[in-house]
């Protein structure tokens, strides 16, 4: 399955462990659980070349008939909870019902970019969100932490768009770019990448591996 290029995995957390050099390095473990086909596209039907992959469980009392329909069709049981559509090769050996392992895709040593969804700090102030300096306490000051002026003058007599101000902050989606593979444990279906990915603990990514990307020495 090396046609592929993505994988959905989940984020167990952060750690340490040594490299092939000694050295102690801080990885974020991601497990990957074997990733279904639920549908094979074509560019003569479809008009792309992609496969849609499906990972985690959803209740049957969660799952649409379409979709309940669909997963009959290929074989692989119940609808999953985590489905993304990615591009393959048009030549690629790929059909609905193929079980997509982690090591069947990725290996040490190789680049790779996570995308998930960074955490959600709710409603937050200026000087939080935008790093805004603190204005003065002492001589009965009370804002302190406000935003000070944001009007204009009588033009345009409205705030232009994307003046920063106090709102909510985090939960978007984000990629980090060129994390290297430190281990892959295809027994346990765990991935090591060296750096921190978006999202809490237990949050869904996927797993970008770009091929033409060489990792760092």
């Amino acid at each position: 399955m090396s046609e592929l290029n993505e994988l959905i995995g989940r984020k167990v957390g952060m750690t340490s462990v040594f490299d092939a050099q000694g050295a102690m390095v801080g990885v974020t473990v991601i497990s990957v659980e074997p990733n279904v086909v639920l549908a094979r596209r074509t560019a003569e039907k479809d008009g792309v070349d992609a496969a849609v992959l499906g990972n985690g469980t959803r209740k049957a009392s969660r799952t649409a008939k379409p979709q309940a329909g669909q997963a009959a069709k290929a074989g692989v049981g119940a609808w999953p909870r985590n489905v993304k559509q990615t591009r393959v090769a048009g030549s690629a050996a790929i059909k609905a019902g193929d079980s997509v392992k982690v090591s069947d895709v990725f290996k040490a040593g190789e680049m790779v970019d996570v995308i998930g969804t960074s955490k959600g700090h709710g409603f937050q102030g200026v000087h939080k969100r935008h790093n805004f300096n603190l204005g003065p306490y002492t001589h009965g000051s009370k804002n302190y932490r406000e935003t000070k002026s944001v009007g204009q003058n009588t033009f345009p007599a409205r705030r232009w768009p994307g003046k920063r101000m106090a709102g909510h902050m985090g939960d978007v989606r984000r990629t980090v770019r060129n994390l290297r593979v430190v281990s892959v444990d295809a027994e346990r279906n765990l991935i090591l990448v060296n750096g921190p990915v978006p999202g809490a603990d237990s949050a869904v990514v996927v797993l970008r591996r770009v091929p033409d990307r060489k990792a760092k020495a």
